[in-house]
């Protein structure tokens, strides 16, 4: 396998890859196919749609390229989960909504494989630290 040249790391919706910008732009100049890799990504990510996906694409010296695809921001799965179209401009003073330990859970189960913990319960607390920026109230 030939040496990594670089690594781009964008986000890209799931499922709806196009060559145009801002895909197209950021892969160009280092020389892959980038419609290749339109169509490798919207048949990996598929089953993710509705989401945008944080990329890491690795592009050796022989112009190849291995992408590895992470799961979706933990903001996005918060809203999902809880039905809000977008956080409080005000966290600490409006609050938007509720989040149940549950739906915290349940997030952080998601999120698990990119959080440097193993623990649901610290996973959890971290899923909690995002919903609080959001402006959701906890609750049991």
């Amino acid at each position: 396998m030939a040496k990594v040249k670089t690594i781009v790391k964008i986000h890209i919706e799931a499922g709806k890859a196009t060559p145009a910008p801002p895909i197209g732009p950021a892969l160009a100049p280092h020389g892959i196919n980038i419609s290749q890799f339109c169509q490798e990504f919207n048949e990996k990510s598929k089953d993710k749609m509705g989401f945008k996906l944080p990329v890491a694409i690795n592009v050796f010296e022989d112009r190849t390229f291995k992408f590895v695809i992470k799961t979706p921001l933990t903001s996005q799965l918060i809203k999902k989960e809880v039905g809000i179209e977008k956080g409080s401009g005000e966290p600490n003073r409006k609050k938007v909504g509720k989040i149940t330990q549950a739906q915290l859970k349940k997030v952080a189960q998601i999120k698990l494989p990119d959080l440097n913990t193993q623990d649901l319960e610290q996973a959890a607390k971290v899923i909690a630290g995002t919903a609080k920026s959001l402006g959701l109230e906890i609750v049991a």
